[in-house]
């Protein structure tokens, strides 16, 4: 029962941090440091655990977005089909970056980088750079995702890419490159939630085949909590981001980093 709990508030955390740009990786490093899911005994499972329930965070993206997503919708004309397929193509072409480093250094990211003073360290820079582009930042010239470029999906990709260094949030990075190429906030936000379908799905089934599928009973069924609750949770998050930037700027959650960064640092290096 109580790893059960655990895996609940891993899903939590997962559902909410991977949405606002606060480093959901970071957060689930850090958070099951306390909690340790199956007592720490099982490092693999855990990692495995900790990148899986991403797919729950990726249903919720296509449970709200699916008619935006669908390229097949009889109720869109030819013309919005053919818009559709051109956003998927743009989202194709902006994983590239992730996709060439992920598959090349996946093993060297974990071994190297998955630490807390490397989550610390990306916590409180990109904490500073929203704060900075927010301040500097000017009209929006591209208000919808048909106005985007594929240059600017690809540059977009290369934030993606920044974020396989663990506690740089993955919306962070590719929602702070949007916003320095001239997109509105609601759309930087909208494109990254779409660009983290194929990429978080490919992440989740790497891990899935790397750790070979051999899941005990115990194991499956926390993947599956994880998971589900990852995804109600995400629902609930996505929302709340989507309302929250057409009143307001990412400063709050660029403080935000730059407090949990420090305190991530005054935690290990002075308490531990």
């Amino acid at each position: 029962m109580v790893e059960i709990l655990k895996a609940i508030f891993l899903g939590i955390v997962q559902g909410i941090t991977e949405w606002l740009p606060v480093s959901s990786t970071g957060h689930m490093i850090l958070v099951n440091e306390f909690i340790h899911l199956l007592g720490g005994k099982n490092k693999d499972f855990v990692d495995l655990f900790l990148v899986v329930t991403q797919f729950g965070s990726i249903l919720a993206v296509v449970t709200l977005y699916f008619h935006k997503l669908n390229p097949f919708s009889l109720k869109k004309s030819k013309a919005e089909r053919g818009e559709t397929w051109s956003m998927w193509f743009k989202v194709l072409a902006a994983e590239i970056p992730a996709a060439i480093v992920g598959l090349l250094f996946d093993d060297k990211i974990d071994k190297y980088l998955y630490n807390w003073y490397v989550v610390a360290a990306t916590l409180i820079i990109y904490g500073v750079l929203f704060i900075v582009i927010e301040n500097r930042r000017r009209l929006p010239t591209i208000k919808s995702i048909s106005e985007m470029t594929y240059k600017a999906a690809l540059i977009m990709g290369v934030g993606q890419m920044l974020a396989l260094i663990p506690g740089t949030s993955r919306s962070g990075a590719t929602i702070l490159t949007a916003i320095l190429i001239g997109t509105s906030r609601d759309v930087a936000a909208e494109f990254s939630f779409f660009l983290a379908i194929p990429v978080m799905f490919g992440a989740s089934l790497l891990k899935l085949v790397k750790y070979g599928f051999a899941f005990t009973a115990q194991e499956v069924w926390l993947l599956l909590i994880g998971t589900a609750v990852a995804y109600l949770v995400s629902v609930l998050a996505i929302r709340f981001l989507m309302n929250f930037v057409k009143k307001h700027d990412f400063k709050p959650f660029g403080w935000y980093r730059i407090i949990l960064g420090a305190a991530v640092i005054l935690y290990f290096a002075l308490i531990k």
